[in-house]
């Protein structure tokens, strides 16, 4: 039986070979992980689809493959009976720990399954692994991480390095290309007071209700998507017809050791603001432990990115993600001083924000008055308020 790649992801094409749990002649069981792979939006691991004995192993790790190939092949077992006990080697409870937490205690040197975990249902977690390192002494496993980690190959005779080009990289430069390809990028930059705000905020905080900005800003897009749906849509040019989604999945752009990610939070225009920003958590804690499901990052509407928590951006270009028709960046807060309506110079906190749409979908007006809906809910929370009564 021939185990091939088979599409795990929305819009997967191909994905890299990380790391194998079996070996030729191991005898395997009906959804054990036979070998982890990792595409541009999470890393996976492709189970065994009976039981049976690896014959072959056809794709060696550190490859590259589409979808569609064959990957190792399973000999079925025609009678468990017959066999001798001793050739059997499976495992007689899968280890349940998640592909990240696999991937530190393999560059730790640490066979996983001699772990005892601490999770639901003895799940192995991430300080499970640092706990028997140190107990196991840190040293002794410190040359296997160095030699297993550094991606990075030194030419001696020339002079230089050269960075691996695979793995989820490779799969965010290949889509990257394609929106650029495919869509008219244009973006307008516009800046939002956010002092009302962030008293809003704290004022909540010292009722014990920690709510974080980013999900007040993304309800805040959700009602500006209803008065302005073609910027919630995607372009079916088969058919030719703008087909605009009533239901607001809104990606939230992640930076995590593995690349960029965009998990996703669905329904966003049935949820208040604590609901999101409760599910912000959950999910970018995901993202960060290499976590996420299928569903997690996939069927988005409209993208987010916030690079403001960074500290070092005013403005960007952003590259949509396609298919979608838009995507908006928050940048960095700082104290301005501004004139208002009375001619006063007073500080406000102000925030840029960059929004790339398809110019083949939207016109510059309509853009910014989108941006500007947005603001006027952002600057005045009490009409935000109001939208949600």
């Amino acid at each position: 039986m021939e185990v091939k790649l088979h599409d795990i992801g929305e819009g997967m094409t191909e994905a890299h070979i990380c790391h194998y749990f079996v070996k030729k002649g191991d005898e395997v069981k009906a959804d054990q992980p036979l070998v982890e792979v990792q595409t541009d939006k999470m890393t996976a691991e492709i189970p065994a689809p009976s039981s049976g004995v690896v014959k072959e192993i056809i794709v060696r790790e550190g490859e590259t493959i589409p979808v569609g190939t064959t990957v190792l092949i399973i000999e079925p077992i025609r009678s468990m009976i017959a066999k001798p006990k001793q050739s059997i080697v499976v495992h007689s409870q899968r280890v349940l720990a998640s592909p990240y937490t696999r991937k530190i205690a393999r560059e730790k040197g640490i066979a996983i399954e001699e772990i005892k975990g601490t999770g639901p249902s003895g799940r192995i977690m991430d300080n499970d692994v640092y706990e028997f390192m140190s107990q196991q002494n840190t040293k002794e496993y410190e040359p296997q991480k160095i030699q297993e980690t550094t991606p990075q190959i030194t030419n001696k005779e020339i002079h230089q390095e050269v960075i691996p080009f695979r793995g989820r990289r490779k799969q965010i430069a290949h889509k990257m290309s394609q929106s650029l390809k495919t869509i008219p990028h244009c973006t307008h930059f516009e800046e939002i007071d956010m002092t009302e705000l962030i008293l809003l905020k704290n004022s909540l905080k010292g009722r014990n209700l920690s709510i974080s900005i980013t999900g007040f800003l993304v309800k805040a897009l959700s009602l500006a998507l209803k008065e302005y749906p073609i910027f919630n849509a995607r372009l079916d040019e088969n058919n030719e017809q703008i087909v605009l989604e009533k239901e607001h999945h809104v990606g939230l752009a992640t930076d995590t050791e593995e690349g960029l990610i965009v998990p996703i939070i669905r329904n966003v225009e049935k949820k208040n603001v604590k609901e999101i920003a409760e599910e912000m958590k959950v999910l970018s804690k995901k993202a960060i432990n290499n976590e996420l499901t299928v569903k997690d990052v996939s069927g988005g509407t409209f993208t987010v990115s916030n690079v403001g928590p960074l500290h070092g951006s005013i403005g960007a270009t952003p590259i949509i993600n396609h298919p979608e028709v838009a995507l908006v960046s928050f940048h960095k807060t700082k104290k301005r001083p501004v004139v208002n309506d009375q001619d006063e110079i007073v500080v406000r906190s102000i925030m840029n924000i960059s929004m790339s749409f398809d110019h083949r979908i939207a016109d510059g007006a309509t853009a910014v008055a989108f941006t500007n809906r947005f603001a006027q809910l952002i600057e005045n929370p009490s009409l935000m308020i109001v939208e949600l009564i």
